[in-house]
């Protein structure tokens, strides 16, 4: 191993600098650590995290910013360690991140229907308001309405 190698390695970091560097709570690091997530070693009641949960905090957060689960993400890591040069690791995210493209077009797919059906029904009303002469661009008055105490 190269020094360089070797020393980037080594090199060890604070949940503090760590909370810094990814702009994340230290509790969010510490619930990442309760689920297993991160394996942080102990000197007193200090938390010195290495290299390697430097690396698992960024792919914890690329994989939550994607929509993975925390489940996901930890089968996901927990493969790093197979000794297959990371390939069962490698496959296993690409069928996870085809998964979740399926589930995102579908998605899309609602959401495109829920907004045609939206603009219906907004032309709709545009139109009974506009029967009435009333604008339907002209701002809405706040409601006035009672509140109705429960008994």
């Amino acid at each position: 191993m190269k020094a360089g190698a070797e020393n980037a390695a080594s090199k060890t970091y604070s949940i503090t600098q760590l909370s810094e560097e990814f702009s994340v709570t230290p509790r969010a690091i510490r619930f990442y650590e309760d689920r297993g997530l991160l394996h942080p070693r102990r000197e007193g009641q200090t938390r010195i995290y290495s290299q390697r949960d430097w690396v698992r905090l960024l792919l914890i957060l690329r994989g939550k910013r994607v929509g993975f689960s925390l489940a996901e993400l930890r089968e996901i890591l927990d493969l790093y360690d197979v000794g297959d040069q990371q390939t069962e690791q490698i496959r296993r995210t690409l069928v996870m991140a085809r998964n979740k493209m399926v589930s995102l077009e579908r998605q899309r797919q609602d959401i495109d229907q829920t907004m045609s059906e939206l603009t219906v029904a907004c032309t709709y009303f545009e139109k009974l308001l506009e029967e009435r002469g009333i604008d339907p661009r002209a701002p809405v008055a706040a409601s006035k309405r009672k509140k109705v105490s429960a008994a």
